[in-house]
């Protein structure tokens, strides 16, 4: 996997920030989701790099990542925490302005950091996700039931540290079985890979306070967003799971286009690892947006 590609190791403040970069041309900023690392790009980052200079990252906590102590209001592993470790990542590389493409816990990384820091940004791709205001606003039974981890991970330490680590293959194996319509498509080296992070306490651990920030600081520092009327200053393309808007209430991409006045997007027919499933059809979606965009970066 990321043959061409050479490892980074980042030192960012209260943390380190594993990844790889490789390729040419304006700088993209590859951000993974739960219960993954960077490698959950390693399908569609060889086609990236012929065209931009790739960076694929380890959220702070998660893969080889390294993240500080918490703290009562999950502080560090807020998603503006998270932005702001990759600003310093594409800083120390040389870059001041660069697309994001983020899926799952990355997307929330990238819309915030399309908010924090927007003179960065030159545009953004969310795969799966809306923002996590949106999330609570409308979370009911069919998504308690579908994405259960959300309110199990932020119950307080360490419940769902305990139950995960009581047989951590297991649970990361249910987790990817809830996530995907198939398994076929996960390889043997990225499934080996993400095994080996989540047996890991640390990662763990790191995993359910990104949940806890989620209910706590991450909602309240959108809600404050939303209040004062802030969008994104970027472009948006969004990539979502066809089956699960099947006609039935508001679609990702009308959800975006109340927090920027540049969204664009369209539904795929894949499971929510879409990256790993269907790369083509990921590619598809979204190099014409970054092309598009490209000058800006």
């Amino acid at each position: 996997m990321f043959d061409g590609f050479r490892r980074l190791q980042v030192p960012v403040g209260d943390a380190v920030i594993n990844g790889v970069i490789g390729g040419s041309g304006p700088p993209l900023l590859l951000l993974h989701g739960y219960p993954q690392t960077h490698v959950a790009w390693h399908r569609v980052a060889p086609a990236l790099s012929r065209i931009f200079t790739v960076v694929a990252t380890d959220l702070r906590g998660y893969g080889d990542s390294t993240a500080p102590p918490t703290d009562a209001q999950h502080t560090p592993f807020s998603k503006r925490a998270m932005a702001a470790d990759q600003v310093a990542v594409m800083r120390h590389l040389g870059f001041d302005r660069f697309a994001v493409v983020g899926h799952d816990r990355g997307g929330r990384v990238g819309y915030r950091l399309a908010l924090d820091h927007p003179r960065h940004v030159s545009a953004f791709v969310s795969l799966t996700v809306i923002p996590t205001h949106e999330v609570w606003q409308r979370a009911d039974k069919a998504f308690a039931l579908g994405a259960y981890h959300w309110f199990l991970f932020a119950q307080p330490f360490d419940l769902p540290e305990r139950l995960a680590g009581a047989d951590p293959d297991f649970f990361l194996d249910w987790t990817l079985r809830k996530m995907t319509r198939e398994r076929s498509f996960l390889t043997p080296a990225a499934m080996a890979e993400y095994r080996r992070c989540f047996r890991r306490p640390e990662v763990r651990h790191a995993m359910m306070e990104d949940y806890r920030a989620a209910a706590s600081i991450d909602a309240a520092i959108d809600a404050a967003d939303v209040a004062a009327g802030r969008k994104l200053a970027c472009p948006v393309h969004v990539l979502w799971e066809a089956a699960r808007h099947g006609g039935e209430g508001e679609t990702p991409l009308e959800t975006w286009r109340r927090w920027t006045d540049a969204a664009s997007g369209e539904a795929v027919d894949a499971g929510h690892l879409m990256a790993e499933e269907v790369p083509d059809a990921v590619l598809a979606g979204i190099l014409p947006f970054l092309r598009q965009h490209a000058e800006a970066m």
